[in-house]
């Protein structure tokens, strides 16, 4: 079949930047697959944690985590795929599936070299390291399969999603725990300006295996509570750590000019951001630096020429171990005074999917846009001492269309991204 040749884009005037937009959008989470599914859960409240069944965590203090519900890597990913590629590879196959078919884009890339993709990931294949090490030193063989070199790799679905959909443009991987879902979008932002139209980004992650589990208990940030219902509590003075999960989101970034050619429905855009590192050792009293996390919120506000009263909602990391969130609180209070924007945070409905997971809060941000509804967080039920945000009670109708999305990462990284949202779909009577 011979595709139709794109529309050409008229380019940006004389000294005028690229802009980028986001024009599909790919989730596969705990709280679903597809962008409906995740919707209803946080509009309906739904808590998608519950115990861990990819493994027996019979023995670990942490036996609760956030899993994608009904996931079929098979309706995603061919065979061959399948035995080389660990889990976490296969849901972000499904997610840029899912990303592609939302922006109305073919699955393999028309112009290979004007497409790209950036993925943000934490420590790669787990489930398939834990696999063949095990067969490595539990076996009689004692060896591994041909596929161990690569399948575990950080960098493995970027490869895999490059190859697969034909992606021959600038493409990386970003490191960052939690906050390189939202420098992948960056970075795909600064891909765009430099002249390629189309970059795949977003995170997935699969965080769940006995040796996964075994690294984030050495944290010391994991809810031992077992109770799903309380488990995961950010800002609440029962909070007591974060609740494990895998997937994430995916988005197709475009230049705004190639996505108005070919009449595609746009979401939002991607005005600014920033990143900083707090530069300090991380103990096991430390909370990160809400100095500069700060700094990193006020750049991305001063980067997409927008002021703190502009902002309609904040969607924040979330934690949920009480030190980190009083210190994420306190560099809310310095960007914003006393009285910050609306906070809504859906992260104790599905658990932290570290990079997966901030991806998943730009998802959440830009439906709220597009279906014109600000959606109330997920808690605190009682906010604890220093958390008095404005969490989002009910639904609201929003104002500015102005999104500030903020994600930390182990070890001192910190991100922001703003988003404006696009206008909202006409509603119909019956909405």
């Amino acid at each position: 079949m011979t595709l139709p040749a794109p529309a050409v884009a008229p380019a940006p005037a004389p000294g005028a930047r690229a802009r980028a937009v986001v024009t599909g959008i790919g989730v596969v989470a705990p709280s679903g697959i597809g962008v409906d599914a995740h919707w209803r859960t946080v509009t309906g409240g739904v808590r998608r944690t519950g115990p861990i069944t990819l493994f027996d965590p019979t023995g670990y203090p942490t036996r609760v985590g956030g899993e994608v519900p009904g996931f079929h890597p098979a309706a995603y990913v061919d065979t061959r795929q399948l035995v080389q590629t660990d889990r976490w590879t296969h849901l972000g196959f499904a997610a840029t599936a899912l990303a592609l078919a939302d922006a109305g884009l073919p699955a393999r890339a028309p112009d290979p070299y004007a497409w790209a993709v950036t993925l943000a990931s934490s420590s790669g294949g787990n489930l398939f390291g834990q696999r063949e090490l095990q067969r490595l030193w539990g076996g009689p063989s004692r060896t591994v399969g041909a596929y161990q070199s690569i399948a575990w790799f950080y960098a493995a679905s970027v490869g895999q999603l490059s190859i697969h959909h034909q992606f021959k443009g600038p493409s990386g991987v970003l490191v960052a725990e939690a906050a390189g879902g939202l420098d992948s979008l960056a970075h795909a932002v600064r891909t765009i300006r430099r002249g390629t139209s189309v970059v795949v980004a977003g995170a997935t992650e699969c965080p769940l295996s006995p040796y996964a589990l075994a690294c984030q208990l050495r944290s010391g940030l994991l809810s031992p509570v077992n109770e799903p219902a309380a488990a995961y509590l950010p800002f609440d003075r029962a909070a007591g750590g974060y609740v494990p999960a895998e997937g994430g989101a995916v988005f197709v970034v475009e230049e705004r000019g190639h996505a108005l050619a070919r009449g595609a429905r746009i979401y939002g855009e991607v005005t600014g951001w920033a990143a900083t590192h707090d530069a300090v050792h991380t103990g096991p009293d430390t909370a990160g630096d809400p100095a500069t996390y700060a700094r990193a919120m006020r750049l991305a506000l001063d980067r997409a020429g927008c002021t703190p009263d502009a902002v309609d909602l904040v969607v924040p990391d979330a934690l949920g171990v009480p030190r980190y969130d009083r210190s994420e609180a306190t560099a809310l209070r310095t960007v914003f005074g006393d009285r910050p924007p609306p906070v809504s945070t859906h992260k104790s409905l599905t658990g932290r999917a570290h990079q997966g997971g901030s991806a998943l809060d730009v998802a959440t941000a830009l439906l709220a846009f597009h279906h014109d509804t600000l959606p109330a967080s997920a808690g605190p039920v009682d906010p604890a001492p220093g958390c008095e945000l404005g969490f989002l009670r009910a639904p609201r109708r929003p104002d500015s269309r102005v999104a500030l999305v903020c994600a930390r990462g182990f070890d001192g990284f910190n991100s922001a991204l703003v988003l404006r949202g696009a206008a909202p779909t006409p509603r119909s009577a019956t909405d």
